[in-house]
């Protein structure tokens, strides 16, 4: 029992990976979700486990006006070279879609229940959520049909909006979340944030 206490008890501290780097004009730091349970504490959904959320704080040096705009990062994956750009919330949230249809042999399908996401590399979104997608790898032309669009905005959108990472100009430190689609599973160790933006270049890495 002592020893299910104490693992009970080094499970709750346990925290995310995280980083910071900084220059002469900006510091940034960033903790690292994707277990499914940590993200569902943080947004009341797990996102069915497809997106990766970074917690983001941008500090600013003193004297310093920074322009914050989302696309500055980048989600680098030394595991298979994947680069993704930030989601706005309506992409994992939103209130219609493109369900993007592949013929050929290999084909995507999509549901239209569920939640909005836009390929990591640009592109229409589709949905998740109501059922695993099956993805194909040969080639075949592509069809874009759009699908009904909800009356209702859902309720999920107005959290991510809430805690996305706001663009404005900052003097003052700025925290949010970051939401990036990676395929397949990442260690910590092999994800890199990188930033080009007002401030430069920035590249931080994630350890435990």
């Amino acid at each position: 029992m002592a020893l299910a206490v104490a693992a009970a008890c080094l499970g709750a501290d346990k925290k995310p990976p995280e980083g910071t780097v900084s220059n002469s004009a900006l510091e940034i730091a960033a903790k690292l979700y994707t277990d499914k349970d940590d993200i569902k504490k943080m947004l009341g959904s797990d996102l069915d486990g497809y997106i990766t959320l970074v917690d983001v704080r941008m500090t600013p040096k003193p004297g310093t006006k920074l322009a914050v705009t989302r696309d500055d990062f980048v989600l680098r994956s030394d595991k298979d070279g994947q680069r993704a750009l930030p989601f706005h919330p309506s992409q994992i949230a939103g209130s219609g879609v493109l369900v993007v249809s592949r013929s050929g042999r290999g084909s995507t399908s999509v549901d239209q229940g569920g939640h909005v996401w836009g390929p990591a590399l640009g592109g229409p979104p589709t949905r998740i959520g109501t059922g695993s997608p099956t993805i194909g790898n040969s080639p075949g032309g592509t069809q874009a049909s759009s699908a009904s669009e909800k009356t209702r905005e859902d309720p999920l959108l107005a959290v991510l909006k809430e805690k996305v990472l706001a663009e404005q100009e900052i003097t003052e430190p700025l925290s949010g979340l970051l939401y990036f689609l990676l395929e397949g599973k990442h260690k910590p160790k092999e994800l890199e944030l990188m930033y080009k933006g007002p401030a430069g270049r920035l590249s931080l890495r994630f350890k435990n």
